[in-house]
């Protein structure tokens, strides 16, 4: 179920950044790259976030707040690094560039997209520790990261 989720969100963050941000119209609509950013959720997103709330909840044990803030530092300051330099490289090879190619967007893409991570997920992460039940945190992510992946397709579709 979160599988399918995350790719659902995926796609319409990307119709949301085709429409609303680039302002591409119905006819100027790209659906192979909506479809590739569906297919990025159904097979990256959802997987990969999914069994990190479940090893983070295994690792810190527990909601209270302190239990929420040190789980949030460790996606913070560990996961989401890593995850956001895979989403990138898996976007980039999925848009056909080269090693080369993808190494040097990634290079011009990667801090701003990571900042701009610090500056929505920290709040909204230990909220979502401490309030909400392991088996619905994907979901509640996915909800929130319809902007964010609105913001992601745009970042790692700019060529």
């Amino acid at each position: 179920w979160a599988v399918l989720v995350a790719g659902a969100l995926m796609g319409a963050g990307d119709v949301i950044a085709q429409q609303l941000v680039e302002q591409r119209g119905l006819h100027g609509h790209h659906c192979p790259r909506t479809l590739k950013m569906m297919a990025i959720g159904f097979c990256f997103v959802g997987p990969v976030v999914g069994n990190w709330y479940r090893i983070l909840d295994r690792l810190i044990p527990g909601n209270t707040k302190v239990v929420a803030v040190k789980k949030m530092v460790l996606d913070q300051g560990g996961f989401a690094p890593c995850f956001l330099g895979c989403f990138l490289a898996v976007t980039g090879a999925t848009n056909g560039l080269s090693v080369q190619d993808n190494w040097s967007k990634m290079q011009q893409d990667y801090m701003d997209a990571l900042m701009t991570n610090y500056c929505i997920w920290p709040p909204v992460q230990i909220a979502n520790f401490y309030f909400v039940p392991l088996q619905h945190r994907l979901a509640v992510v996915q909800c929130v990261a319809i902007v964010w992946n609105c913001y992601l397709s745009w970042k790692a579709n700019r060529m």
